[in-house]
C-alpha cells in the first residue's frame, strides 16, 4: 500500500524537492490599509526555495468578512489545486490577494485550512515572539 492515498505528482518526479512547514514563533497580522483581514499566532510558515517564506494562517484567524471568494485558481504540482480570495476594500489593488490549499496533496495537508496572502497587495507585519 502506498504512503499517501493522494501523493503529489511533483514530489514523485522531483523527490529532491524540499518544502518544509513550520510553526512561526510569534504573532502575524494582515492589513489592507487600516482594516485588519487576519491576525494570528498560530501560523505556519512554508518554505520552497527559491520563492521567498510564505505565512499560512488559520481560517479561524482569518476575517473572511472582509473577503469574497474568486473564480481564479492555480495548480501547483506538490501543493494541489489553490482557490483565492480577494480584499473587498482594496479594490483592483486586493484582486486574489489571498490563496489556500482546501484539499492539498497529502504531503502538504498541515496547510489545509490555512491562507497565505500576496505581500505586494497586503500588508503582512510578523512579530517574533
Amino acid at each position: 500500500m502506498d504512503k499517501f492515498a493522494n501523493p503529489a505528482p511533483g514530489f514523485q518526479r522531483n523527490p529532491d524537492k524540499v518544502i518544509t512547514v513550520e510553526p512561526y514563533r510569534g504573532s502575524v497580522t494582515v492589513r489592507a490599509g487600516d482594516t485588519v483581514i487576519a491576525r494570528s499566532s498560530r501560523a505556519k510558515v512554508l518554505s520552497e526555495p527559491p520563492y521567498p517564506a510564505a505565512f499560512y494562517i488559520p481560517f479561524d484567524d482569518i476575517d473572511f468578512s472582509k473577503l469574497s471568494g474568486s473564480e481564479h485558481s492555480t495548480h501547483c504540482p506538490y501543493k494541489g489545486d489553490a482557490s483565492y480570495w480577494s480584499v473587498q476594500e482594496a479594490g483592483e489593488a486586493g484582486r486574489n490577494a489571498m490563496w489556500a490549499y482546501e484539499q492539498p496533496f497529502d504531503e502538504m495537508t498541515e496547510i489545509r485550512n490555512h491562507g497565505a496572502f500576496y505581500t505586494s497587495k497586503v500588508t503582512v507585519e510578523a512579530k517574533p515572539d
